[in-house]
């Protein structure tokens, strides 16, 4: 069972919108594919940044002539923006609205409408077959890998560049405070789980002089680990183990004071959570945390971040795997607690809107 706090109970649980706000949202849902690709567009073609630097607005001839397309070509787009609410038009000169100027600035979204142009667009055409299926059929539009974690090294350089850069800005929003959660325990050796291309890494062993890391990940992601942190301070205190933890025989290297898994457990469905879980267990002593840090949908300060997290979930149903997504708290609580462990103390609102969830053995 879902239960809500504030401020999404207050939210999700009346009628947000009038009949005739209701209807309009209907119809900006049946166009979103072609609000979506005009509203890209716009940015791509700096005609908002246009819009925006000019004091007096601009007719659809000085659009067209300096963003050096047809008229025909401003048109359609200024008039498709304007009804989207993204343009402003007065005495016959176009404006950007706060909408087009958020487009435009605001790096969150920027870095989601990459990422959804360049890494969703095509394959959420099979999201239906994906919730039938229970797999990520529309990877099929870069690869026949089982999941995308084994092709991300093989992926178009434009479409691995928004993996990456939403992936990351994601994380490394989050890092100052997290480093000072798991460095308060002073710890000698982590293991980083899911550890990608080991910038959590590169901050351990920048911020504290001693520590040992082991990046635990697929073979093939910690080649690029291995690429991507050569060269850099504190390289040789990174090491990796390869492993694929989809496979329940797959056990935890020992020996570690903490377990670190950042924006991983998202990319499980909650059976392979709780093997993953109860393996980690396996590998710990009394004295080992786990922390698990993600971006709970149910656990947001501003709604805003809700809505985004819930369909960022489609993205792992349609490409990454079919079978994960942004987790509701609760779902996560339960599967640590399957797993043998407890959670001694939960961090909210680091970043971006992550949590950390503190662990221990029962």
């Amino acid at each position: 069972m879902i239960t809500l706090s504030s401020p999404q109970k207050e939210i999700y649980g009346k009628e947000r919108f009038s009949a005739l706000e209701a209807q309009r949202l209907a119809q900006e849902i049946a166009f979103g594919p072609i609000v979506f690709q005009v509203s890209r567009l716009m940015v791509k073609f700096g005609i908002f940044e246009m819009l925006g630097d000019s004091k007096d607005g601009m007719s659809i001839e000085e659009v067209a002539e300096k963003a050096k397309l047809s008229r025909y070509a401003a048109q359609v787009l200024l008039e498709s923006s304007l009804t989207i609410g993204t343009v402003l038009l007065k005495d016959g000169k176009f404006h950007l609205a706060k909408a087009g100027w958020f487009l435009l600035n605001d790096d969150m979204a920027r870095v989601n409408m990459d990422f959804n142009h360049d890494v969703n667009y095509k394959g959420l055409f099979y999201l239906e077959e994906a919730l039938l299926n229970g797999k990520p059929e529309g990877l099929k539009e870069f690869g026949s890998w089982p999941t995308i974690y084994e092709g991300l090294s093989q992926l178009p350089e434009q479409v691995k560049k928004s993996w990456f850069g939403f992936d990351h800005f994601y994380s490394d929003n989050s890092f100052k405070q997290a480093l000072e959660i798991v460095f308060s325990k002073k710890p000698k050796k982590l293991l980083d789980v899911g550890g990608n291309t080991g910038r959590w890494a590169q901050r351990c062993v920048s911020y504290d002089k001693d520590v040992q890391v082991v990046i635990m990940d697929l073979p093939q992601q910690l080649g690029m680990m291995r690429n991507a942190v050569a060269g850099t301070e504190g390289e040789e205190r990174i090491d990796g183990f390869g492993a694929n933890l989809l496979d329940d025989a797959t056990s935890f290297p020992t020996g570690f004071d903490s377990i670190w898994m950042s924006q991983f457990l998202d990319c499980f469905s909650e059976e392979q959570v709780r093997s993953i879980l109860t393996r980690a267990a396996k590998s710990m002593t009394p004295q080992t945390t786990l922390y698990i840090m993600e971006t709970f949908w149910d656990r947001q300060s501003f709604e805003t971040a809700s809505y985004c997290l819930a369909q960022i979930s489609l993205y792992f149903t349609a490409l990454a795997n079919g079978n994960s997504k942004m987790y509701y708290s609760g779902d996560m609580a339960n599967c640590v607690e399957a797993a043998g462990l407890k959670i001694e103390k939960i961090h909210d609102h680091l970043g971006l809107g992550h949590s950390i969830m503190e662990c221990k053995l029962k």
